[in-house]
């Protein structure tokens, strides 16, 4: 009999992903259904010495596959190509989608967006060509660019996840854009990078309203809460359509429970949202307006603040590759 732990008990109620590029965590701690990931959680993982060789050999690849994508910066390219072979290494311990996130900077253009998804398909494609694309999803940052950006993406067959998302006005759009995940950060990016920090704002009562308009209004897009820092609010979110957990909570999910646990917010009366579906699509200047109001302003703070994190971590892991380009 499977012990009582706390990944059995919240797998009875949500799908549970793991949100990382260690092979050995999704082998340990799975099953799981989906891997998500994010240009911190490369650096993370490209920056251990035993990766090394990786990076080497996708700096060689990138310049093959160079005339594949022209007017790509090669360290770009080979960080992409870095990238899809660590999430190559996540496909057979998951049964669900892997995730790969496109470049921050890109994250204020539609098109450019667009190009590098396609772009991060066609590298699974080039490293694997036995690989079920249908297996992969391009997680975008929730801008407005990138949500529309989602909706060619998604048109092309190619399951897209909203991510940096911090407002009930986003979760409106990437559903009506067609996204097949939205990524709520329950806390706010720097939480993870700054040492004591504590968001006051947390974003679980958005993950229950979103998943209560989806289900009213029949649309296809699933929640997925990411940015955790605690079990407690793991087990408040019991019952989100998924949750995706970075390899420390997990081992803490992984030992038995004993005890009560936190209740669920979702076992709890969910707003009423209205029966209408909410249409920004064709109101750029509507959707901007509404936007930068949620919450007094604090969702285009954190979505702001959230995107420079993640263009330092791409900076850092173009540092990176150049300083291996030089130690070779």
């Amino acid at each position: 009999m499977a012990s009582k732990t706390g990944l059995n008990i919240l797998r009875q109620r949500t799908v549970v992903d793991c949100d990382t590029l260690n092979e050995e965590v999704a082998r340990t701690l799975g099953p799981f259904q989906d891997c998500t990931s994010n240009q911190a959680i490369a650096f993370a993982e490209l920056s251990k010495p035993e990766h090394a060789a990786l990076i080497k050999a996708s700096i060689e690849e990138s310049s093959k596959l160079a005339p594949r994508f022209p007017g790509i910066d090669p360290y770009e390219l080979a960080i992409e190509i870095a990238t899809v072979k660590l999430a190559l290494k996540m496909v057979p311990h998951i049964r669900g989608y892997v995730h790969v996130q496109t470049n921050p900077f890109y994250s204020y253009s539609t098109e450019k967006t667009v190009a590098n998804a396609f772009r991060i398909v066609q590298i699974f494609r080039c490293l694997s060509p036995n690989i079920d694309t249908a297996r992969i999803c391009i997680k975008v940052p929730s801008t407005w660019e990138g949500l529309i950006a989602c909706r060619t993406i998604e048109m092309a067959a190619v399951r897209t996840l909203a991510t940096t998302l911090f407002t009930f006005v986003q979760a409106a759009l990437a559903a009506e854009v067609g996204c097949t995940y939205i990524a709520p950060y329950v806390n706010q990016l720097k939480v993870h990078f700054e040492s004591g920090l504590v968001d006051s704002q947390k974003l679980l009562p958005l993950c229950v309203s979103a998943q209560s308009y989806y289900e009213a209004t029949g649309v296809r897009t699933q929640v997925l809460p990411a940015s955790l820092t605690s079990t407690d609010e793991i087990f408040a979110l019991a019952g989100a359509h998924h949750i995706t957990i970075a390899p420390g909570l997990l081992q803490q999910l992984s030992l038995p429970v004993s005890g009560p646990l936190p209740a669920s917010l979702f076992d709890s009366e969910p707003p009423s949202p209205s029966p209408e579906i909410i249409s920004y699509v064709n109101d750029e200047a509507g959707y901007r307006i509404a936007f930068s109001r949620s919450e007094n302003g604090a969702g285009e703070k954190k979505l702001i603040q959230a995107i420079n994190i993640f263009c330092d971590m791409q900076n850092k892991l173009m540092q990176l590759f150049k300083d291996q380009k030089q130690a070779d």
